[in-house]
């Protein structure tokens, strides 16, 4: 962590290190890490990482194990996250790896979340890519099945929150509905995705039938917060081809957004 070229102030490294002491105890597969553990992962000296766990349990930040001298996030750690809200995740974390991906594949993507019973476009690249054909997509709301994106979303969320979905969907009377109502269908198309690790669609959005995606769930803790696709034009090339093609750039900018999901000291409010 370092101050940025125009920074006022010289560099706290205090704060740094003290930082660096969460992020390795959030991390810490069981929960706990020990001082010798924690010196190791932050290459910190054992002296220097006990007088900063004892400034960040004096603080209400860690707590202490008498039993094996280990450390642990307290609950005044969850103070952290109070203003911390999914767009400014989506802004913060998101916003730079999208434009990261644009320049690998060059066809616009969106990061969409949930809202209802469609998907919201949180944030995009359509506005830079030289491929755009919509430039407004900022806020448009697009149908759960028949979108790669929503497919992403409904086929990996947790069982609970998609017959929560499916029940929404099917209560409609659009066209969406009806395929809702074909539940052995809908299983089979998200089965598929499941089997591929990505998802399709090649026009069968109506109002956007000459437009082909392909795209992948973005995970945190269990649970997917939203959806990026990249989207293309159904005549440029067939789905199987463009994920050929730009899956690999996908994959890996859905796990970058992951790891520094992973990497925060805030605890994101899931939707």
């Amino acid at each position: 962590m370092r101050p940025s070229s125009g920074a006022t102030y010289p560099h706290v490294q205090g704060l740094s290190r003290g930082l660096a002491i969460l992020h390795a105890i959030n991390l810490s597969p069981e929960g706990w890490a020990s001082i010798a553990g924690l010196s190791a992962t932050t290459g910190l000296h054992r002296t220097t990482v006990r007088r900063l766990l004892e400034t960040l349990q004096a603080e209400g930040y860690v707590r202490r194990s008498v039993s094996d001298d280990s450390y642990r996030l307290n609950q005044k750690i969850r103070q952290l996250s109070d203003g911390f809200t999914d767009d400014e995740w989506i802004s913060e974390i998101a916003n730079p790896v999208l434009g990261e991906l644009l320049q690998k594949v060059v066809w616009p993507s969106d990061l969409c979340t949930l809202d209802g019973d469609s998907m919201l476009v949180r944030e995009t690249t359509h506005r830079f890519s030289p491929l755009s054909f919509h430039r407004a997509m900022i806020r448009q709301r697009m149908p759960v099945l028949f979108t790669s994106a929503g497919r992403a979303y409904l086929a990996y969320c947790s069982d609970e929150e998609r017959q929560q979905v499916l029940r929404l969907l099917v209560a409609g009377n659009d066209e969406q509905a009806n395929f809702a109502r074909n539940r052995v269908l809908v299983d089979q198309m998200l089965e598929k995705v499941r089997r591929q690790g990505y998802s399709g669609n090649e026009g069968e959005w109506n109002q956007q039938a000459k437009i082909a995606a392909i795209a992948m769930p973005v995970r945190h803790k269990g649970n997917v917060l939203a959806s990026i696709n990249v989207v293309f034009l159904k005549k440029a090339m067939f789905v199987a081809e463009a994920a050929e093609r730009y899956l690999p750039d996908l994959k890996a900018a859905v796990e970058k957004i992951e790891k520094r999901l992973d990497e925060s000291d805030v605890l994101l409010a899931m939707k």
